[in-house]
């Protein structure tokens, strides 16, 4: 598993930068990081597609605290904080960002919800 090198928030653009020691980078949106939150909330405790979380456009994370040596939490203005995002998931959601994203709006419209 890789490490991180670099994890920081861009609160102006609503975005947090992960960089691995590979090299591999993303930016990552706060709203994205929010709809794909790892928690049982949204995840749920089985397979299958999260649930969707609708209205969180303008979202953006407000702290972010370690945990150990192997994930974060992060806390979301909108009150959120559940949900740890391993150094796996952080990767895992960089290098799908593209396809969950196409899938998010897709279910989205279908369902007739907002962002």
């Amino acid at each position: 598993m890789m490490d991180p090198t670099e994890i920081r928030l861009e609160k102006s653009r609503r975005v947090l930068v992960v960089e691995f020691e590979n090299g591999e980078r993303f930016d990552l949106p706060c709203e994205y990081l929010r709809v794909f939150s790892p928690s049982a909330e949204l995840r749920g405790h089985g397979p299958g597609e999260p649930k969707l979380a609708a209205g969180k456009r303008d979202v953006n994370i407000t702290r972010i605290e370690p945990i150990g040596q192997y994930a974060v939490a992060l806390h979301f203005d909108d009150g959120h904080n559940s949900g740890l995002y391993s150094w796996e998931t952080l990767l895992e959601l960089g290098r799908e960002m593209e396809s969950n994203w196409a899938r998010y709006l897709e279910r989205m419209e279908a369902a007739g919800l907002e962002r």
